[in-house]
C-alpha cells in the first residue's frame, strides 16, 4: 500500500476532545460568569458554607500542633515570670519582716534607753552612756565588753548600771574597750539594803543557779521575805546609794544550819543588756581628807622628836 494513502488522523479510541485552547476559553468564560455572578448574586455562598463546615475538622486538626507549640511558649513563659513575681514577693515578704523586727527592736532599745535616762536624772554621780559590743570569751566568767575606754576616761572599779539596776563594775580598761564583771559573776560581792526592813547584808553572784545572787552569812531568823527589793547601800565607796540590785526569790531556812538560803533574782538586764550606763565610782566624789590641823600635843610632839 503506498504511503500517501494512509490516514494520519488518530483513530477513535485516542481522540482528546476540544482543544485545550478551546477549553481554556470556556473554563475562563464560566469562571469569569462565575465571579461576577458570586459578586452580584451571592450564589456561591452555601456552597461555600457547606465546604467550610466539611473542612472544618480538617482545619482544627491542622491547627492543634500551632496552638500547642504556642500556648506551651506562652505557659512557659507566664510560668517563668510567676516564679519571678513569687521570688520577688519572697524577698520582699523577708525584707518586710526584717524591718519589722528591726522596728520591735528599735522600739525596745528606745524604751530602755528613756528609762535609763530618767535613771540618770535621779543619780548625781558623773556619768556617761556606753553600748555593750559583745559578751567576754571566757565560759568560766560573766561579763561583757563595752566601747568605752580609757580614751573617754573610764576607770577601774565604775559601776555600771541599765535601766533597771545595776549590771556589774568595771574589772578591766582598755584604751578603747573596758571589760564589765556582772554582778551574778562568783566574784562579785555588792553592800545592799533591804528596802523593806533597812537591814544591810551583802550580796554574793551565783551563776550556778542560772544568773542569781544569794545573801550570804544572814542568819536563820532574818527578816527577809520573798519579794523584798535590794538596793544598794553606799557604804562600799563604790556605788552610789539607792540603786536596784536585786529582788528576793526565795528563802530557805534549815533547822541543821545557823543561816538561811537567800536567793535573789537580779533586776538588771544581764543577759540582755545593750546600752548601759558608766559612773563614776562614789569614793571619787568623796572630798579628800582635810590635812591634820597644828596642836599643842602635835607641836610637843614634833618637837620631841627633832631633840
Amino acid at each position: 500500500m503506498p504511503l500517501g494513502t494512509l490516514d494520519r488522523s488518530p483513530p477513535p479510541f485516542f481522540k482528546q476532545g476540544p482543544s485545550a485552547l478551546s477549553r481554556l476559553m470556556v473554563f475562563s468564560a464560566l469562571a469569569l460568569f462565575l465571579m461576577v455572578a458570586d459578586l452580584r448574586f451571592r450564589i456561591t455562598q452555601p456552597l461555600r458554607a457547606a465546604v467550610a463546615t466539611v473542612l472544618y475538622p480538617v482545619q482544627w486538626l491542622a491547627m492543634r500542633p500551632v496552638l500547642l507549640v504556642r500556648h506551651g511558649g506562652d505557659y512557659f513563659q507566664d510560668l517563668q515570670a510567676a516564679q519571678s513575681s513569687e521570688a520577688a514577693a519572697r524577698q520582699r515578704l523577708a525584707m518586710q519582716a526584717q524591718r519589722a523586727g528591726q522596728v520591735e527592736q528599735l522600739a525596745q532599745e528606745n524604751n530602755r534607753l528613756r528609762k535609763l535616762l530618767a535613771l540618770r536624772d535621779r543619780i548625781s554621780a558623773p556619768s556617761q552612756a556606753a553600748e555593750v559590743l559583745y559578751d567576754a570569751a571566757d565560759p568560766y566568767t560573766r561579763k561583757i565588753i563595752i566601747d568605752k575606754g580609757l580614751a573617754q576616761g573610764i576607770e577601774a572599779g565604775s559601776p555600771v548600771i541599765d535601766e533597771a539596776g545595776v549590771l556589774g563594775q568595771v574589772t578591766r580598761v582598755h584604751p578603747l574597750i573596758s571589760e564589765v564583771t556582772l554582778v551574778i559573776d562568783s566574784d562579785q560581792a555588792i553592800p545592799v539594803l533591804n528596802a523593806r526592813t533597812g537591814a544591810r547584808s551583802v550580796a554574793f553572784g551565783d551563776p550556778t543557779h542560772g544568773g542569781e545572787l544569794e545573801l550570804r552569812f544572814m542568819a536563820g531568823n532574818a527578816d527577809v521575805q520573798a519579794g523584798d527589793l535590794l538596793t544598794t547601800s553606799g557604804v562600799d565607796g563604790i556605788y552610789p546609794a539607792g540603786l536596784p540590785v536585786a529582788r528576793v526569790d526565795r528563802v530557805e531556812r534549815r533547822a541543821d544550819s545557823a543561816f538561811a538560803r537567800i536567793y535573789c533574782v537580779p533586776q538588771a538586764l544581764v543577759t540582755g543588756a545593750r546600752h548601759v550606763m558608766v559612773l563614776k565610782p562614789v569614793s571619787v566624789q568623796i572630798p579628800p581628807r582635810p590635812a591634820p590641823e597644828d596642836t599643842p600635843h602635835a607641836a610637843a610632839a614634833r618637837k620631841g622628836a627633832r631633840k
